[in-house]
């Protein structure tokens, strides 16, 4: 071993490596429920824009500003993520407010979950 060598040195990242698919940052998110309703973040529209272009960054909203489950919501999104991608830095989540969170927002498969009549789903 040189002077140079350490044992306890990490290899450098790899600069090759691919960020994470943002299709399987989604699928991760799709396993934080929701509490007060029963359905996932994803398919509620919660979730607005992903970025993994250094790290992973999810910007998501609520319902509405007062709901009271919002902190357990994003530290349930946090773990799964962190789960999902444990050798990547933890994820930035931030939560935003514009544009605000309308039912028109939820996924066909939500809206039909919520007994909205197929007219109102598409």
């Amino acid at each position: 071993m040189s002077q140079n060598d350490h044992p306890t040195d990490r290899p450098a990242a790899d600069p090759a490596a691919l960020p994470p698919d943002p299709e399987v940052v989604r699928a991760a998110l799709r396993h934080v429920i929701d509490p007060e309703v029963g359905m996932n973040i994803v398919d509620l529209g919660l979730v607005y824009r992903i970025d993994t272009g250094a790290g992973i960054v999810v910007e998501m909203t609520m319902t509405s500003p007062a709901c009271p489950m919002g902190d357990l919501i994003m530290d349930e999104a946090r773990y799964e993520l962190a789960e999902a991608f444990p050798d990547e830095p933890p994820a930035d989540i931030r939560l935003v407010w514009e544009p605000p969170w309308e039912p028109a927002m939820m996924s066909r498969r939500a809206k039909l979950n919520f007994g909205w009549d197929a007219a109102k789903a598409d």
